[in-house]
């Protein structure tokens, strides 16, 4: 089975099954200011995780969403580790719960018909043992157990229950959580008997079994660390990493021999002026790094010092100094993405649209970090020995990540003093968090009754605010908590405050009409071409989701992209809108902070 097809196949399978397919959202997250990017399915759905409706109008959800994880990064290179990944997940919001999704779970992964056809021999599962938060998840073991008796396997020897460490899933610190199940396969094809506890683990650390697919099965809330309650709703989060589905299915021991890398690191190979066996692990850097760099870019990221950007400005240059290595002609990093680009188009078309734009940004960042790396060289070769100062401005002023400091101290022979850089380092980081006590973020800070109230009379005072000073404003970022909103818009000068009475009068009335806030699913050029209000347009999927605040009349006092939660009417909001600052807050950006009071 080749990706492409079993991607389809998963959509399928849960299509048939009474899901509805959901497109992947961006990388970058919406209303979540508390990380770069989407690093699981669910982070995207947490709103209705929670208890909001759904704008699709479904409880079952299926998709196939793309994500990015960098605190690995110092690993990729390996059998398995990715910034860039993909994770199939299929979703009940409040529907059905354990045994349909370990049933549909086992069924995918084993039948030859509709699903991938896995050897059911080689397939073990853990559930969660209990602990002071939670009891012991009994329901879930007997569903498994059930299964393998059917089956003609020895539960036994295939159903471990484990700690919270490995078998309860959480978000972070704040959120909806719970027990789950997590599946194995072995790939080494020893342990087809069964296995005991302690050699399920030791396999499992020598990765003769590799896991493959997780039930998680949310039924709690998450505050501060501590678990406080159980939902209103029982939810199921299914999330299969892909890349790891398909070397299982592909009969491969890494990842990057699968078909998802094997035309990338081909293209790789070809550029190369010398083949060295021991470039295995610089190979697999850049077809990795700029795999991921695509999609970024895809998804409206811009290299940059800060943020989002920093990180695909690290990726990018940690490519270009793997290709250096390997001797890859410069300016081949291009060629690299256009073939990641072919590989993934079927998929992700907005790939195909950006291609230029994608090419572009890769070829100036490459041709950008190579000037500075070459004045670095001039510097670096002035040294005769480097202290933790000398190393942290050859990587604050001229880009030099460690690792490449240390090669061209050892071809020198001389040492780093790494432990002093390091120090620098936190220096340097605690002044920076310093600086920025108090900088604006962007989102929500929670999905509660108040926040989702200020977050729909946001989007009406923009309305209302475009209406009166004109279609050049813009939203430029919003923090909206339970207190208040904080917006910022684009308007070169101040607002006058006989212009604010008008904006309040017009979010006013659309709460006293009691409108109903209407959702739309449409293609992204639909919505664009109806004039439908949006910022960061490129950040959003080629489906996006439009909301509309209608009256019974047809008034319309918004519409408007937007992927976060609302009330359903606002007869819901309680109190009476107020704008109680207006003040500058960029150049060409004011900002309001307005309340209900």
């Amino acid at each position: 089975m080749q990706s492409n097809y079993i991607r389809k196949l998963f959509l399928e399978f849960f299509r048939k099954r009474g899901h509805t397919i959901l497109p992947s959202a961006s990388l970058v997250p919406e209303n979540d200011p508390s990380v770069l990017f989407n690093t699981a399915g669910m982070q995207p759905l947490v709103p209705y995780l929670m208890g909001a409706s759904h704008p699709m109008g479904t409880q079952r959800l299926v998709n196939v969403q793309k994500c990015v994880r960098t605190g690995d990064i110092d690993e990729v290179g390996d059998n398995t580790h990715c910034t860039f990944f993909e994770m199939l997940g299929n979703w009940s919001l409040g529907d059905y719960f354990k045994k349909d999704a370990i049933e549909w779970s086992y069924e995918f992964l084993i039948s030859k018909e509709e699903g991938l056809g896995l050897d059911p021999s080689r397939l073990f599962v853990t559930v969660f043992e209990g602990d002071a938060n939670a009891p012991r998840d009994e329901e879930a073991y007997t569903i498994w157990k059930t299964i393998f008796e059917k089956a003609g396997y020895d539960p036994d020897v295939k159903i471990f229950f484990m700690s919270a460490k490995s078998n309860w899933w959480s978000p972070g610190d704040n959120g909806p959580c719970g027990p789950d199940s997590e599946m194995f396969y072995d790939v080494s094809g020893k342990h087809t008997a069964g296995l005991t506890k302690e050699a399920f683990i030791h396999a499992d650390n020598i990765q003769d079994i590799v896991e493959i697919w997780n039930d998680v099965f949310m039924e709690y809330e998450k505050k501060d660390g501590k678990i406080t309650n159980k939902l209103s709703q029982q939810n199921v989060d299914t999330g299969s990493g892909f890349e790891r589905i398909v070397s299982v299915v592909q009969g491969k021991n890494n990842v990057f021999d699968t078909d998802l890398f094997e035309p990338i690191i081909k293209v790789i190979d070809t550029g190369q002026l010398i083949v060295d066996n021991e470039g295995i692990r610089s190979k697999r850097i850049i077809a990795d790094h700029i795999r991921a760099a695509v999609f970024l870019i895809g998804d409206g990221v811009v290299p940059s010092n800060t943020d989002q950007g920093y990180v695909l400005r690290r990726l990018l240059r940690r490519a270009v100094r793997h290709a250096d290595i390997l001797h890859i002609r410069e300016s081949s990093l291009q060629e690299i993405a256009q073939v990641v680009i072919e590989k993934y188009c079927y998929a992700y078309i907005n790939l195909s649209t950006q291609r230029e734009h994608i090419l572009l940004t890769i070829q100036e960042e490459e041709e950008k970090f190579r000037k500075t790396l070459k004045q670095g060289i001039k510097e670096f070769e002035k040294l005769k020995n480097i202290s933790g100062y000398d190393a942290f401005i050859l990587f604050s002023t001229y880009g030099f990540p460690m690792e490449l400091t240390k090669e061209l101290a050892k071809e020198k022979g001389i040492t780093v003093d790494e432990y002093s850089f390091h120090n620098e380092m936190k220096a340097h980081q605690e002044l920076s968090r310093t600086s920025t006590i108090g900088k604006f973020k962007g989102g929500l800070a929670d999905m509660s009754e108040k926040t989702t109230m200020l977050h729909t009379v946001t989007h009406v005072m923009l309305s209302g605010l475009r209406k009166y000073l004109g279609e050049g404003v813009h939203q430029a970022g919003s923090n909206i908590t339970e207190e208040r909103s904080r917006f910022d818009f684009t308007y070169p000068q101040k607002v006058e405050r006989d212009i604010l009475e008008k904006v309040e009068e017009y979010v006013n009335e659309a709460i006293q009409k009691e409108c109903t806030i209407y959702t739309e699913v449409m293609d992204k050029k639909t919505a664009q071409e109806l004039g439908v209000e949006g910022s960061f347009w490129e950040k959003y999927p080629d489906q996006v989701t439009v909301y509309s605040v209608r009256d019974d009349t047809g008034m319309v006092y918004s519409n408007e992209l937007c992927g976060g939660p609302h009330v359903k009417n606002t007869k819901e909001i309680k109190g009476v809108f107020r704008i109680k600052k207006e003040e500058a807050c960029a150049a060409g950006v004011r900002r309001v902070k307005a309340v209900l009071e």
